[in-house]
């Protein structure tokens, strides 16, 4: 049995928490995407803190994502952002694709989630769903050496399939 995956979302004076729980798959990076355009978005956004502490599986595109979202925090405030984890797994994934060059990593849980609500889950298409893989795969990439040797092979087969995909679907 697949455990339930939810992803949770506050914000108060401009500071998000992003939490999410359970088993955080690709299935849910349109609606991971979507949070992260509307709060960086949001001309009060100051900052954001991740909670992965309730995390217990993450894979290599939500990684991507969350990447993008602590590079768009730091284009849009001074304050670093912050990922709460406190699964030693999680944290040593989180680690080993180089997010303490992009977030304050800390290991304490959250006090307070009464003020976090439920975000639906968004629909795709295969190909929205391909290209949020790509994109997410090639900014974890940039984040270090490891990640590049990691993922190279993985973003240059979905480019190719992405390519063939766009010309059969014009033919």
């Amino acid at each position: 049995m697949m455990s339930r995956c939810k992803i949770l979302q506050a914000e108060c004076s401009g500071v998000y928490v992003l939490k999410l729980v359970g088993e955080v798959r690709l299935n849910l990076c349109s609606t991971i995407d979507a949070s992260i355009e509307a709060m960086t978005l949001d001309p009060n956004f100051a900052t954001v803190v991740v909670d992965l502490s309730e995390t217990t599986l993450i894979d290599s595109t939500t990684l991507g994502l969350l990447a993008k979202l602590a590079l768009r925090a730091k284009e849009k405030s001074h304050f670093l952002p912050s990922i709460i984890s406190t699964n030693p797994d999680i944290t040593r994934i989180i680690v080993t694709m180089g997010f303490e060059s992009v977030y304050l990593i800390l290991d304490e849980p959250a006090l307070n989630d009464q003020t976090l609500i439920e975000l639906a889950p968004q629909e795709m298409s295969e190909e929205v769903l391909r290209t949020n893989v790509l994109c997410a795969h090639k900014i974890l990439m940039n984040l270090n050496e490891h990640n590049r040797e990691q993922f190279k092979d993985l973003v240059v087969a979905l480019e190719c399939d992405t390519a063939e995909h766009a010309s059969s679907s014009v033919g």
